[in-house]
């Protein structure tokens, strides 16, 4: 029976590993949201755009994502440069506590994307508990020693921590169609695509 439940939290792990991956290049679900684009007009020359991505994606692929887009609108609106204005990038962190299942190497399971962290009164936070470990090593059913269970009241007090981040990008966009002699931030719409194209991870259809 382990050895077959090891092999089902292989197969498992194997599985997250194949289908987890960075925010594709899409429109997102809703205005704001952290799986794609979104941009709304201000004015005939001026737009909102908006890049989220997962807890996959860096900070540089979703700030080169809205780039894109804005390159992409003045194309499709006319314009040959467009400027950002008010640029900024959100990070948005989360940290979930899970109490630890006490499964897999250590005692906290396997997950090939986050490296986590447990809590032991008398021992505080690390990656490496040695409770975790002997709970499920030779000494699970004796109870004796200083790394026997018996020893300490607390050893089943323990937690799996686990602290994702996501990027948010947005900039106010100003279209135009020709550059502003001195601007430093005006970028050339057909450039940015030309160079940023090769990078650009599309939905797979």
């Amino acid at each position: 029976m382990k050895a077959l439940r090891h092999l089902v939290l292989a197969a498992s792990a194997a599985v997250l590993a194949a289908c987890a991956s960075t925010t594709p290049y899409q429109p997102a679900s809703a205005p704001g949201a952290f799986d794609g684009y979104s941009q709304t007009m201000l004015d005939n020359s001026t737009a909102k755009i908006t890049f989220g991505g997962n807890a996959l994606t860096n900070r540089e692929t979703v700030e080169n994502y809205l780039l894109y887009r804005a390159a992409e609108m003045a194309v499709e609106r006319g314009y040959d440069h467009f400027s950002l204005i008010n640029q900024d990038t959100e990070k948005n962190t989360r940290v979930n506590y899970q109490p630890s299942l006490g499964s897999g190497y250590g005692g906290y399971g396997y997950d090939p994307f986050f490296r986590y962290s447990f809590y032991q009164p008398r021992q505080g936070w690390s990656p490496f508990n040695r409770y975790s470990f002997w709970r499920r090593g030779i000494h699970r059913d004796r109870g004796f020693g200083f790394m026997g269970r018996s020893n300490d009241p607390f050893y089943r007090d323990q937690f799996r921590v686990r602290e994702t981040s996501k990027y948010r990008a947005s900039a106010q966009v100003a279209f135009g169609r020709t550059a502003t002699p001195g601007s430093d931030h005006m970028f050339n719409a057909r450039e940015i695509l030309a160079n940023l194209g090769p990078s650009i991870v599309h939905p797979e259809n």
